[in-house]
């Protein structure tokens, strides 16, 4: 495998949606509101979240990957875990990620308000000790609730706030699917993941519900995410279009009803990405409309 095309893999691409998504809904809500795109706050808005969602599957990669959690894991490419790079080239690749995250973070916090790199410090802060540090969050069960917070909820809000200077309900409601789907996306990995992280101490949420209700949660994750779609009727009754993918989430549901496992459960976190990815495009064409 080529220098670019592994650290390419390290990032793990199926995960990007997750740091588009947000940003195209909350940034389309602004249209909705009667008001006009500030391009460039958008454009650096996408560029903080892209890196960092990339700095954090970097600094998972170094985490996991020293503390031998990763060993002998199904799934993505594992840089450390795998040999293809050290533990420092990986850790500085997240250094670097996070910093650049950082850089077009205070050019937009100076556009808009300095309070913005409070919220910034804090999302870089839970990137890294998700399973970074002496007491890593992840491995006590709380990755989806960060992730919900970070990459639902604060992201989209973020989003329309950029543009918008303020909170509103609608802006809200609109980061739920986002953030559901988010979590989605995490929980499939996790469920993946689950027989060798129950061997290895890594308590995710997945391995303290178990088996059976893991798939459960996930499953309720998409059902969530489709409401609370539906709920954005509210704002604009074309949000209905987003019905049109229910049968891509009927496909997801039917293989983790059929007890998809391990590898087989790896091509599912890309089709759970394309339906965030779905999903958040025809929410956001929607408030454009």
């Amino acid at each position: 495998m080529t220098t670019w095309k592994k650290w390419v893999a390290g990032a793990r691409p199926r995960t990007l949606p997750a740091a588009i998504a947000p940003v195209l809904v909350g940034t389309a809500l602004i249209r909705r509101d009667h008001h006009s795109i500030n391009y460039l706050n958008a454009i650096l808005a996408l560029l903080v979240s892209l890196l960092l969602q990339i700095a954090v599957n970097y600094s998972n990669d170094y985490s996991d990957g020293v503390r031998g959690t990763d060993a002998n894991r199904v799934g993505p490419i594992r840089l450390v875990a795998s040999g293809l790079a050290s533990a420092r080239a990986v850790k500085i690749a997240a250094i670097l990620c996070f910093a650049a995250a950082s850089l077009f973070g205070v050019i937009l916090a100076a556009r808009i308000s300095w309070w913005l790199t409070l919220v910034g410090a804090l999302c870089i802060i839970a990137a890294w000790t998700y399973t970074g540090g002496k007491k890593p969050y992840g491995y006590l069960g709380f990755g989806e609730i960060s992730v919900f917070l970070f990459f639902g909820l604060v992201a989209t809000v973020g989003s329309y706030v950029v543009q918008s200077h303020r909170v509103t309900w609608a802006s809200v409601l609109v980061s739920l699917p986002v953030g559901a789907l988010s979590c989605a996306i995490l929980a499939v990995n996790n469920l993946r993941d689950l027989p060798k992280d129950s061997l290895v101490g890594k308590r995710t949420l997945a391995v303290r519900l178990g088996d059976l209700r893991a798939r459960q949660m996930f499953i309720g994750l998409l059902v969530l995410a489709h409401l609370a779609a539906l709920l954005a009727a509210f704002i604009s009754p074309w949000t209905l279009i987003t019905l049109a993918f229910i049968p891509v989430t009927l496909k997801i549901v039917k293989g983790i009803n059929a007890g998809a496992k391990g590898a087989e459960l790896i091509p599912m976190l890309g089709q759970v990405g394309k339906l965030q990815l779905l999903l958040s495009t025809s929410l956001a064409i929607a408030l454009l409309v």
